[in-house]
């Protein structure tokens, strides 16, 4: 080989490597960002004046991990607004590497692909483990069997108890274990007229609607993919007669929110969010002061046990995002890290995700420091229980108008219609011929 030959070789070599070189700088040193999307305030429409520490301290703790990642999010989005204001970015094409994902959005992000399959991830990193979260609030990111979203927070439907009117009428909270039967028995005896004028003006419950009954009786309304309703099942028709029962007791009268704020209703269900926002300070004293009150879990129907309703706040990574693995990274952060994790007990209201964080003794000393001495927050492993057993509505794309369409039908027949088996019989075909469209 001549040495001009040589030299140019050399040279070749020389250039390839300083290109090589060159390029891996370029990837240590160029700034990554990372854009998320998030919205102001709780999402579970209650007070919050920390919603941005959870995720200002995951964005430290991440761009300390990451040198040349800049993590950017757009501060004051409302919940109200959030949805609008997702979908011009991404009609924009801008769309967020990660976000927060609503739960009336969930089905239809899954359906027209702007959220990416997060199974491909999950299976390639040794250190996650799905395991580690409840599955109920697995499930609520799941759709056509494919995990399309990853948990966050999570809140579970418990019955709110007016202590002072039980007592007032000597009768004690039911037990965790409660039946039908011993919430009708107790709505039976305090729902009366007091002060004579024809009227009555103290009521057994406020929102306890067949859904409630449904979910406590074993029973499931939709299949998994929303081809098959069971409207006409026995439990489900049990779960309506029974909601008329209770609703007959009202004489016709509309029971508000305002009759329970006023110490004049037993029980309503509502998120355990209200329960950790005004049983602490400084919210308890703006709300729910004029009567002493508790929670405890929905009542078992014959067929069901004492399960509720499970709501969670899912967080995704976009399909088109240049950074899949840092996006991935940044998610289960949030979502898997039990440091971020804790502090939801710290600075939301809601329940962690991962089972260990929730049932742990740290937990349970948060839970309790903001309670006044003579009170006892309900206990962690009670609610964990109840998120572990707990309900997931079914994610196809028809749910939420099949829902509305049953909903308007029952509660129709709840208030007028004595023949309750005909009726859902009826409605059953009705729900299955939109379903099959």
């Amino acid at each position: 080989m001549s040495r001009k030959k040589k030299i140019s070789i050399a040279a070749c070599l020389i250039g390839a490597l300083a290109l090589l070189t060159g390029g891996l700088i370029w990837q240590k040193t160029r700034v990554v960002v990372l854009e998320v999307g998030i919205f102001a305030g709780s999402n579970w429409d209650v007070a919050n004046a920390n919603s941005y520490v959870i995720i200002d301290k995951a964005v430290e703790k991440f761009e300390a991990e990451h040198d040349n990642v800049v993590v950017h999010y757009y501060s004051g989005i409302r919940k109200e607004d959030y949805s609008e204001w997702f979908s011009g970015q991404v009609l924009r094409g801008k769309e967020p590497d990660v976000f927060m994902v609503l739960g009336e959005d969930f089905n239809q992000f899954a359906e027209i692909g702007i959220m990416k399959d997060l199974e491909p991830l999950m299976m390639a990193d040794p250190d996650f483990q799905k395991e580690s979260y409840y599955n109920t609030a697995l499930q609520a990111g799941q759709y056509d069997g494919r995990q399309y979203a990853l948990p966050y927070e999570t809140v579970p439907t418990l019955m709110f108890v007016n202590k002072s009117l039980l007592n007032r009428e000597g009768l004690s909270v039911p037990d965790n274990d409660w039946t039908w039967d011993d919430l009708y028995q107790i709505c039976r005896q305090i729902t009366k007229d007091r002060d004579g004028d024809g009227l009555l003006d103290q009521f057994g419950t406020y929102n306890y609607g067949w859904t409630e009954a449904v979910y406590s009786n074993g029973a499931e309304l939709f299949d998994e993919n929303g081809t098959e309703s069971y409207f006409n099942d026995e439990r489900v028709t049990e779960a309506v007669r029974f909601t008329k029962q209770i609703t007959d007791l009202n004489q016709r009268q509309k029971v508000s929110k305002d009759d329970f704020d006023s110490g004049n209703v037993a029980f309503m269900p509502l998120p355990f969010t209200e329960y950790r926002t005004y049983k602490t300070y400084p919210y308890k004293i703006k709300k729910y002061t004029k009567f002493q009150w508790d929670c405890i879990t929905l009542p078992a129907g014959p067929e069901g046990g004492n399960t509720s309703m499970i709501n969670t706040l899912l967080m995704g990574i976009s399909n088109h995002t240049k950074e899949e693995q840092l996006a991935w990274e940044f998610l289960k952060l949030l979502t898997y890290d039990e440091e971020i994790q804790m502090d939801l007990f710290r600075y939301s209201q809601g329940v962690s995700v991962l089972r260990q964080v929730t049932t742990s003794r740290e937990t349970e000393e948060i839970l309790q420091a903001d309670m006044e001495k003579n009170e006892k927050f309900i206990d962690n492993n009670l609610v964990s229980d109840v998120i572990e057993n707990g309900v997931v509505t079914p994610k196809f794309p028809k749910y939420a108008d099949a829902i509305a369409m049953a909903d308007n039908e029952i509660n129709r027949i709840i208030e007028d219609d004595d023949n309750i088996d005909n009726s859902m019989r009826i409605l059953q075909r009705q729900i299955g011929k939109y379903l099959r469209r």
